[in-house]
């Protein structure tokens, strides 16, 4: 049996946290607030919703206005037809920003959260105090690179750190043929997702993945999701124009993306900072909760 999760449900034990839809640059956004400070968007990544950050919500709190936005195509937020591209979803998060009368803000993003954080960054500098990129970095045309087949040996039950396989960056490509094979199905893919990337999956809990699960199967979310991937071409040609962020970014690597974000974050800002989870797999906010807070809290308040 399916079951739905109300917004107001999830989050009535994240102590002061509303729950808002607004409309911003021809789409609708969800997000939920609370706290008081500076402020902190955090924005998630796939195949989650605004739910991931439960663990971290309330810690941050304690030192910031924290908003949780379901970005274009999540959660509650809308599932447009188009406007996929990172620069288009950046421009929903300006906005949101604006309509809130934010003048600076601090900026968090996970996985494809972390690519429009990144994006936000690059074309409305001037909005971004800090920005925090939780294994998710804007694309670029390493992405051209990625093997079509594992190297021999490497893919098995967990991913590969030094050569990671990951087969659904291509998949999610396809349009149509994902909506009919997960619709109702989803709960199949989360768990063998989430069992690769964690080292210990364990730290997802049934009742996370059951809140997943009421999401992605159904067909619009599956849709909506998959065109975050599949504008990849258009953001790397986006990101050809860009220059080197300025102002401070601090990167969360997990086991599988260290060397990679060693490799890339020296291209990508003037002045960074990179912590390095060694023994936290992908979804760090469910497996390494407080290492992420610390890191996080640490970086904004140092001056």
């Amino acid at each position: 049996m399916q079951i739905q999760y109300t917004d107001q449900e999830l989050i009535k034990h994240w102590d002061g946290f509303t729950s808002h839809t607004i409309a911003v640059n021809g789409t609708q956004l969800h997000y939920v607030d609370g706290g008081e400070g500076p402020a902190l968007i955090c924005l998630p990544g796939w195949p989650q919703t605004c739910y991931s950050y439960h663990k971290v919500a309330p810690t941050l709190a304690e030192h910031f206005r924290v908003i949780i936005v379901d970005i274009r195509g999540m959660g509650s937020s809308a599932t447009p037809a188009s406007g996929y591209d990172k620069k288009t979803m950046a421009t929903d998060i300006y906005h949101l920003i604006q309509y809130l009368g934010l003048q600076q803000v601090y900026i968090l993003g996970h996985d494809i959260g972390g690519m429009v954080a990144m994006s936000l960054a690059f074309n409305y500098p001037e909005i971004v105090a800090k920005l925090i990129v939780a294994d998710g970095l804007h694309p670029s045309e390493s992405m051209m690179q990625m093997r079509l087949l594992p190297a021999p040996g490497t893919f098995g039950s967990k991913i590969d750190n030094q050569q990671p396989y990951t087969w659904w960056m291509s998949f999610n490509q396809v349009k149509g043929l994902p909506e009919q094979l997960l619709e109702g199905r989803y709960r199949f893919l989360l768990d063998w997702l989430f069992s690769y990337v964690m080292i210990d999956d364990s730290k997802m809990s049934d009742f996370e993945r059951e809140v997943y699960a009421a999401v992605y199967n159904q067909p619009e979310r599956i849709r909506a999701s998959n065109a975050w991937y599949q504008t990849f071409n258009q953001d790397i040609e986006d990101a050809k124009s860009y220059n080197q962020l300025q102002m401070p970014v601090l990167g969360i690597a997990s086991n599988v993306s260290y060397g990679f974000y060693q490799y890339a974050l020296p291209m990508l800002a003037a002045q960074y900072q990179l912590v390095h989870l060694a023994d936290t797999g992908h979804y760090m906010f469910e497996e390494n909760p407080e290492a992420v807070s610390e890191a996080i809290i640490g970086f904004i308040k140092t001056t």
